[in-house]
């Protein structure tokens, strides 16, 4: 607080004081005398205003001393402050002296390096000279040489050029011609090794047993008694069976048992069936049989629907049509060189899903197409044409995917194979096929079979050799160049073809291949 205001307050102080005293002193009694009262107060007055005399004078002591002090402290800032600024005027100061040192060196370097530079210049300016002579001086001699080979070799120089030109073109078509044939070689080297090493391991992953299919059904009784009471009185129960069910009832001189033989194996199952009901059961007469053969044909029908249920399932293939599933389980009761078609397009399935997964397409799609690719046996009893194209109908009349439709019509090379599942679904069914004990066949037929391939092969003009390979299932023909051109060869394919859909009988397909060879020798001298 200033100590001007601290004295003021005081003698106000001390002022309210006397004031109160006297006013209290007067109202206690006037007895004690105006006068008394008037000493008093003088005396607390003077002694006030000496307290306020001493107070004013420190006062005054400390404001002096405070402001000496506060001098000095201004004053050791500001030296502070002169002293700061000095230091930094000086760093400066030496940070300037180092960049135009720096600066100085920089500028030095440029000139020398210009005077490199300047020297380098008129050193390669003389050399550039000096080429410049020395190409004039070359493109004369080579005028002159020129002037010389064209009087030597009677050429002009567009002629030699163009001779140059031709025999490079010549010799780089030879060279391409190698490489490309190398590289051709390598390329179906490595393709096979690829294609033998996933078609091993679809084999190796799907080895599925094979039994063959009988044409004949055996049913065996109980005793050779039991024939008389099939055979019924005049043989009117064997006729209401055979009737029924479309199967004929073979009974000779073989004890205890009875042959049934039909083409068609779903009938010859309904009559299996019913006589080994009939048997059980001892009562056969017409009404019975024709009781029984009803409860054979509708058991034979749910065993068709679980035959078509286990291959799906067995295969992995979901979302089929369920009519689809019925016709599947037909193919249980169809077989193509005693191989039974079911077993044949599960096994399809199976390698087909492998070859996919492991070319990296969608083994779903494949295992589909390959358990449908012969939908189409299912009813190629029932409708006419090929199994490929009911197959083909079939697929689309229960909304199969456009992928899974080409690979049926494509398996037989009906349709040339635009997928990959296509191609996959023809190499399964290649090798299901084709596999040992899959499919049998008489040996004297096989034999004729080729022989009747190679004679009509052998039988069209300019045909050198023929040989039929894969089983019968390709035909390769050497022809005479300088007779069958490159034009005639597909002509001669086709007739080829068509002849031998003509005039044989086969499984599957047979591939057509003419060669006609094409030789040219060259000699390095």
């Amino acid at each position: 607080m200033d100590p001007v205001i601290a004295i003021v307050l005081i003698l106000a102080a001390l002022i309210a004081g006397a004031a109160v005293g006297g006013f209290l002193a007067y109202k206690k009694g006037v007895t004690a005398g105006v006068e008394q009262r008037k000493r008093e107060a003088e005396a607390v007055i003077g002694s006030a205003e000496k307290q306020a005399e001493r107070i004013v004078a420190d006062a005054e002591k400390d404001a002096d001393n405070k402001k000496k002090s506060a001098l000095i402290e201004a004053k050791d800032e500001i030296h502070k402050l002169r002293s700061e600024a000095d230091r930094e005027i000086k760093d400066r100061r030496s940070e300037l002296s180092r960049q135009e040192r720096r600066m100085q060196q920089k500028e030095e370097n440029l000139d020398k390096k210009t005077d490199n530079l300047e020297k380098k210049e008129d050193a390669l300016n003389q050399k550039i000279k000096s080429a410049d002579e020395k190409l004039k001086e070359a493109e004369q001699i080579k005028k002159s040489e020129m002037d010389v080979l064209e009087r030597i070799s009677e050429f002009t120089k567009e002629q030699a050029k163009e001779y140059i030109l031709s025999k490079l073109e010549d010799d780089l078509v030879h060279e391409k011609a190698v490489k490309i044939a190398a590289y051709e070689q390598q390329l179906k080297d490595e393709c096979n090794e690829k294609a033998r090493s996933q078609i091993s391991l679809a084999i190796a992953k799907v080895a599925a047993d094979q039994v063959s299919e009988a044409a004949v059904s055996v049913v065996p009784l109980p005793s050779d008694e039991m024939k008389g009471r099939i055979i019924g009185r005049e043989g009117r129960n064997i006729r209401t069976l055979e009737t029924l069910t479309g199967v004929d009832l073979i009974i000779d001189d073989t004890p205890e048992a009875i042959t049934l033989s039909c083409f068609d194996q779903i009938r010859r199952e309904v009559a299996r069936i019913a006589l080994e009901k009939l048997i059980a059961d001892g009562r056969i007469h017409p009404a019975r049989i024709e009781e029984t053969v009803d409860k054979a044909r509708r058991e034979v029908e749910y065993r068709i629907k679980q035959e078509g249920e286990r291959a799906v399932i067995e295969t992995n293939v979901h979302g089929i049509n369920h009519e689809l599933i019925k016709l599947l389980g037909r193919l249980k009761f169809r077989t193509s060189y005693r191989q039974n078609v079911l077993d044949h397009s599960i096994e399809v399935a199976k390698l087909c899903g492998v070859l996919a997964a492991e070319l990296g397409v969608d083994a779903n799609v494949a295992r589909r197409a390959g358990l449908l690719h012969d939908i189409g046996k299912a009813l190629t009893s029932e409708i006419e044409g090929s199994h490929v194209q009911i197959g083909v109908d079939v697929c689309k009349k229960y909304n199969e995917s456009q992928v899974v439709i080409h690979a049926v019509e494509a398996h037989h090379n009906d349709v040339e194979p635009k997928t990959v599942i296509a191609c996959i679904v023809q190499a399964a069914d290649a090798i299901s096929a084709a596999r040992p004990a899959a499919r049998s066949e008489n040996y004297e037929s096989y034999i004729k079979r080729l022989q009747k391939l190679e004679e009509i092969c052998n039988s069209y003009n300019g045909v050198e050799k023929c040989f039929a390979v894969q089983a019968g299932r390709e035909v390769r023909i050497m022809v005479v160049p300088e007779v069958i051109n490159d034009e005639k060869m597909v002509l001669v394919a086709r007739q080829i073809a068509q002849q031998i859909e003509a005039e044989m009988d086969y499984p599957g397909q047979i591939k057509v291949n003419l060669i006609r060879e094409s030789r040219v020798t060259d000699y390095a001298k």
